[in-house]
């Protein structure tokens, strides 16, 4: 594989907002086995021209405390600073997520984690928080347990879709079905929601191994105690039987309707918020679509999907084409154009990392949506979307990590907002 990398021509601003992609009433794309993504309309081709966004760069954040936020030790917090010059380019809306990176034991590591706090405390502490599941063997999360005050960890400021805009004039009914540390955050959104929100209600329900492995319980708690009669927690053990309230037992689809339409009243709920692993989010649509009110938004976010991860991208380019065959891929990123001559079989992120190390990424497995980027010529493939939604998707959006090009010629641009 050849590349070279010029100077990426100016041209018109982008013509879509991060408002527009999670409109009230839209749901989540579910994941699709293959789905082809063409280039935007001429009306609607946008490339920067200028340096990329704020979010497609790592900034270096202290890290001010940490925390446990199970009873069991199982998961932690950490609490980043935000110096003053940074709180616009880390502003977030609720429900958004930051990938973090640090070399763990001599390999670069990037994961992204949902932040637990809310605005307001960015606004008045200048601070970030997010929830960690600490997983035995975890490369990331086992560093992450062992940081302390005065560490500090590269943070890419926050992107994602899951979330709502909330208005101090509106009373709405919110829910969320939630496993795990799907519950991270919920907590932001449901915190939000009820400080701007003084008339609306939201309720969670809230499934976990045993309680001591249940993360943010005091939070949680501290909570319902803050708007009493207006947070509505309905927990599920898989591992132990309560002693009070419901029988043990997974959240699975049967038992998601029968506590669903048993003790949350769902027809009267406007916005759901569904996060956990893949299975449980599946079944919660499922039933969701049976016994949720019309005109009722479904959001959706996915912690993992159950499949394969590289765990480090690749250092050197695949074997180039033979002479006069092979793909064209151009990607543009701050300003700049790369050309690769390709296969055309795998990701464009992987052919393109070698060249342009410089691109975003964490996940690479479609569900974290860092290294989402704008077809502007051409059509890729793409398998494997649990992140972007049907708007996202209909402007020519795509995740470079699970997209291979699908006609001679593909630009893709990360410039774009």
């Amino acid at each position: 594989m050849t590349a070279t990398t010029t100077p990426a021509p100016p041209a018109a601003p982008a013509t879509t907002s991060p408002g527009t992609l999670t409109a009230p009433g839209t749901t989540a794309t579910p994941p699709t086995p293959s789905t082809t993504v063409t280039a935007a309309t001429a009306g609607e081709t946008t490339t920067a021209g200028v340096p990329a966004r704020a979010r497609l760069r790592f900034h270096r954040l202290a890290v001010t405390t940490v925390e446990p936020v199970a009873a069991d030790g199982s998961a932690v917090a950490v609490t980043f600073g935000v110096p003053a010059a940074l709180r616009g380019t880390f502003a977030f809306a609720p429900g958004q997520h930051v990938t973090v990176r640090a070399v763990v034991s001599g390999v670069e590591t990037r994961r992204s984690y949902s932040l637990c706090s809310t605005p307001a405390e960015l606004e008045r502490h200048g601070t970030i928080r997010i929830g960690i599941r600490v997983v035995p063997g975890g490369r990331f999360s086992s560093h992450a347990a062992a940081l302390a005050a005065g560490d500090a960890l590269d943070v890419l400021p926050p992107v994602g879709a899951f979330g709502t805009a909330f208005d101090p004039a509106r009373r709405r009914r919110y829910g969320a079905v939630v496993a795990g540390s799907g519950v991270t955050p919920v907590l932001s959104l449901a915190a939000a929601a009820l400080a701007t929100e003084p008339h609306s209600t939201f309720t969670v329900v809230y499934g976990n191994r045993t309680a001591d492995s249940m993360m943010f319980a005091g939070e949680l708690a501290d909570l319902k105690d803050r708007h009493p009669g207006r947070l509505h927690l309905v927990h599920s053990f898989s591992r132990e039987e309560p002693r009070l309230g419901l029988a043990g037992g997974r959240l699975d689809a049967d038992r998601l309707a029968d506590v669903l339409t048993r003790l949350v009243a769902p027809e009267g709920v406007r916005e759901w918020f569904l996060c956990g692993p893949e299975g449980m989010v599946r079944d919660a649509r499922r039933v969701l679509s049976e016994v949720a009110g019309d005109g009722a938004a479904v959001h959706t976010e996915l912690f993992h999907t159950g499949g394969p991860s590289p765990a480090t991208p690749p250092a050197t380019p695949a074997v180039p084409p033979p002479a006069g065959q092979g793909r064209e891929v151009r990607v543009l990123l701050d300003g700049r154009a790369t050309t690769l001559r390709v296969r055309g079989d795998r990701p464009i992120l992987d052919d393109a990392l070698p060249y342009r190390p410089e691109l975003p990424y964490s996940c690479r497995n479609g569900v974290c949506a860092t290294c989402r980027a704008r077809v502007v010529d051409g059509e890729v493939r793409m398998s494997g979307n649990w992140a972007l939604t049907e708007e996202e998707l209909a402007a020519g959006y795509v995740l470079t990590c699970r997209s291979v090009p699908a006609t001679d010629r593909v630009t893709v641009d990360f410039d774009v907002v």
